[in-house]
């Protein structure tokens, strides 16, 4: 049999390895294109390298531009320049070498002490020159408004009459129709045709150029025409259907040089060598129009089949080994999964793997700075992160959906003969309702058990009103029912349980715990007592539940959240005896409370308690089965309070047990243990880190709106891994609550509504648990009045103010940019995903302002 499981399971993987492989295949399939000519008509060429850069007066060396030269005469005789300042009024006479022709570049800008050195060395140069066959005035001088047409004009009439060669300015095509009187003053029509800029599609790209080439003659048909731009990016944005690929500009300059080879157009590619510091004028994709790459390595094969990425292979390979690792981890204690949750597994596995690894390559491409060497940093952790996040939340889902059985189920004992010994109930209070209490005292007078006391300790409640009442009913229930008012005593909730330990029965083996809002069932004590039979048990709990769950769509949205912890969470975490033990519906074995007492540091002493019984080498027993119900927060405040407290309580725990949680010092924990403990707390931290993104986002959103021209919306990598994250996790809620609890699709959505809501709530309870030691404990009040919508309003109103921020980032890059590409349109709708948990945060805010149903209000008044 166990050999017949693992070849299925390696059937399986290998299946999945074949797709995943066939992806990768099919991505990269060859394309044919035109080889590349043996001679093309010219590059443009800027010679700067790594760490070079004309911005800050870092120029090449004579022997480095001499190099260049030399690997461009192979495919050219000619080259255009755009400047001769600095060392790259060299290239002319260091082109005489190589028997390359020069069009001499004169660098315009509204710098006009500079314009004068350009120009007047520009024409020694010209007159000296054997290589300088023509001389440009200005580059998108015009285009970019640094001038206007008259003193254009006026540079270019004095350059022609000082020099011998032909003299033209270079513009985009557009510019030479909307300024056709330019070409009154020049020898040629020098026009940039880039496709890519315009949102034309690789695949249209060609025919465009032709075009609009067939326009400029037809305008100026006195004039030679020089095409003094033509290229493609090899990475970038998207702009529209153009997208900056290696192997889009592979087939696209095939196919275009040998068409203007055929059709007689001289022309220069841009460019020869990729520039980076264009990418701060440009943008990013400024850094990759070369042929060449900054290494002086070709971008892409000159000749053959054109194929997306050449080491696909490698990278498929490596893909199937992190699967594979991945797996093999996933499923060391996977043996009671069936068969569709391995394979489940296996293709998130593959899918993760593959992400990750195409996010590495596709970063890899990209020239480093120290700003994005250091986005690349926290885009790789971050995504590293976000792999495991959503590989805890893969694996909590299989083993809720497809385990055979539950490996250690504690069903209610129902024999007569079980083991019942004497418990002590406690029941904590801070300035709770009366009547409220005396429903959970009533609710305990009425347990079927032979032998048990129950203790109220109420703890610095100010107000004898509130606890007073609730001293004399204990009398009137009788001896078992013990009361203690201290004020003050230290340590929350913690500190009171600690302080009636000493007055619990001597006799009692068994202490148990419920908030003071909890009625519970009569069979608690009789079903689930008899579980302490083991000795291996120190911990019997029960779930928490609810009997308020109906009472407005509010608590409806609550409820069905709280559920999904309870009845699956939890469940799984049985599995590997692993449970959160909370603090309502909790039994302990009288010695082991003795031994060890509740933590006065934390505010989250119940799972903390919990998780020193584990490191003692004690277990624990869960029953999924309700034996009893309190109340639900009334509020969107509280109800986000208690949510900030155990994650808050969580951050604290993992600091303060970091030894044993992560590195298995001084406990007994087994690994199981310790993978849910930190696994399952994974999704909070995850939500805190969330914020840094957040902010990120908003902070490139403003540099999108404010300087559009140089800030481009950011790569596809950087939204996808908490997209992904996002869309997975939002699977998981609608399928479980069906799946594991046959809820239906609506109780699903409201569920994670509310989960979403709480977010925010999460990710500041995780910033303040990680930078700081403890905060003051604030308990959730029960049966609190109703509130307006302004105070609903305010108890989200950072919520609001964040999701304000990001609906006016995506409105206001629509109004700058519009929507000219899909990077745009990604990036405004990845926005808009972003602000979805703040707009739940509003809407649970508003449904928790609704006035409580008239019945209700006349029964809390009776």
């Amino acid at each position: 049999m166990p050999t017949r499981k693992f070849g299925l399971n390696l059937a399986v993987f290998v299946a999945v390895a074949a797709l995943f492989t066939g992806i990768w295949a099919l991505y990269n399939r060859p394309v044919t294109a035109p080889d590349w000519p043996e001679q093309i008509s010219g590059f443009s060429y800027s010679p700067f390298r790594a760490g070079q850069n004309p911005q800050q007066n870092t120029y090449p060396s004579d022997a480095q531009m001499r190099a260049d030269l030399e690997l461009l005469s192979k495919h050219t005789d000619n080259i255009r320049t755009y400047s001769v300042d600095g060392a790259l009024a060299n290239i002319p006479q260091l082109a005489e070498e190589f028997g390359l022709r020069v069009t001499l570049g004169i660098w315009i800008s509204p710098d006009l002490e500079r314009n004068e050195r350009e120009i007047a060395k520009a024409i020694e140069i010209a007159n000296d020159s054997r290589s300088v066959v023509r001389v440009v005035v200005g580059n998108e001088a015009l285009f970019r408004r640094e001038i206007t047409p008259e003193n254009l004009i006026a540079y270019i009439d004095r350059v022609r009459a000082a020099v011998k060669v032909p003299v033209t300015t270079s513009e985009q095509w557009h510019i030479w129709q909307e300024f056709p009187e330019l070409a009154k003053h020049t020898d040629l029509v020098a026009a940039h045709v880039l496709p890519y800029w315009e949102f034309v599609p690789m695949e249209d790209s060609t025919e465009f150029v032709l075009e609009r080439a067939k326009d400029l003659k037809k305008l100026f048909p006195k004039k030679p025409l020089l095409l003094s731009e033509v290229g493609w990016p090899s990475n970038g944005r998207m702009r529209g259907g153009a997208e900056a690929s290696q192997a889009d500009q592979a087939i696209y300059l095939r196919t275009l040089v040998n068409a203007l080879n055929g059709k007689g157009y001289n022309y220069f590619v841009i460019e020869a060598f990729d520039q980076p510091w264009k990418a701060s004028d440009e943008g990013s994709v400024g850094a990759y129009w070369g042929v060449y790459n900054l290494d002086r390595q070709a971008k892409f094969a000159f000749e053959g089949p054109v194929v997306a990425i050449p080491q696909w292979r490698l990278l498929a390979i490596a893909s199937v080994v992190l699967a594979l690792l991945t797996l093999a981890l996933m499923l060391i204690d996977g043996s009671a999964l069936r068969q569709r949750g391995r394979t489940f597994l296996t293709f998130v596995a593959f899918a993760g793997g593959s992400v990750l690894v195409w996010i590495g390559y596709d970063y890899s491409q990209q020239y480093s700075t120290w700003f994005s060497t250091i986005v690349g940093l926290l885009l790789g952790i971050g995504a590293f992160g976000v792999f495991i996040v959503l590989l805890t939340e893969a694996h909590e889902l299989a083993e809720t959906a497809w385990t055979r059985t539950r490996r250690r189920p504690f069903l209610p004992v129902l024999t007569d003969t079980a083991y019942r010994p004497k418990v002590s109930v406690h029941v904590p209070c801070y300035n709770e309702p009366p009547e409220m209490v005396k429903q959970t005292l009533d609710a305990l007078a009425a347990l079927d058990y032979p032998d048990y006391e129950v203790i109220i300790i109420d703890n610095n409640t100010k107000d004898p009103a509130v606890w007073e009442p609730v001293e004399a009913y204990c009398k009137v229930l009788g001896p078992r029912f013990r009361f203690f008012h201290v004020a003050p005593i230290a340590g929350f909730k913690g500190g009171a349980l600690n302080y009636i330990l000493p007055h619990t029965a001597p006799d009692a083996e068994v202490v148990a715990v419920i908030d003071a809002d909890y009625c519970v069932d009569k069979n608690w004590l009789k079903h689930m007592v008899p579980h302490f039979a083991d000795p291996k048990i120190a911990v019997v709990q029960s779930p928490q539940d609810y009997r308020d769950g109906n009472e407005n769509i509010f608590k409806k949205l609550c409820y069905a959240e709280y559920k999904g912890f309870f009845h699956i969470g939890m469940v799984t975490r049985n599995d590997r005896d692993a449970i959160i033990q909370h603090g309502t519906m909790t039994m302990i074995r009288r010695t082991v409370m003795d031994e060890l007492k509740w933590a006065d540091w934390t505010i989250c002493e119940d799972a903390e308690l919990g998780l020193r019984v584990f490191e003692k080498g004690y277990s624990a027993a869960y029953a999924h089965q309700s034996f009893g119900k309190g109340l639900m927060p009334d509020t969107f405040i509280d109800y986000k309070k208690q949510r900030f407290r155990w994650a808050y309580g969580a951050i604290q725990i993992m600091k303060g047990h970091a030894r044993s949680l992560f590195l298995g010092k001084d406990s007994e924990l087994k690994t199981g243990q310790r993978y849910h403990f930190v696994a399952g707390w994974l999704p909070w931290i995850a939500d805190g880190l969330n914020i840094f993104f957040t902010v990120g986002a908003l902070l490139w959103s403003a540099g999108m709106i404010i300087v559009p021209q140089r800030v481009d919306p950011p790569l596809m990598i950087f939204a996808i891994p908490p997209l992904a994250l996002f869309f997975f996790k939002l699977g998981k809620i609608l399928f479980l609550y069906r799946k594991a609890m046959g809820v239906d699709l609506v109780r699903s959505f409201q569920a994670a509504l509310a989960g979403l809501a709480l977010s925010h709530t999460i990710a500041k309870a995780v910033l303040y648990g990680t930078f700081t030691k403890t905060i003051p404990f604030f308990r959730t009040p029960k049966m609190a009045s109703n509130h307006g919508i302004l105070v609903a309003l305010a108890e989200a109103r950072e919520e609001v103010f964040i999701m304000l921020l990001l609906w006016g980032s995506a409105v206001g890059i629509g109004i700058v940019q519009g929507f000219p590409s899909s990077d745009v349109k990604f990036w405004v709708a990845m926005l808009l995903v972003q602000s979805l948990p703040y707009l739940a945060a509003l809407i649970m805010a508003l449904l928790s302002s609704l006035p409580k149903p008239v019945e209700e209000e006349v029964a809390q008044t009776a």
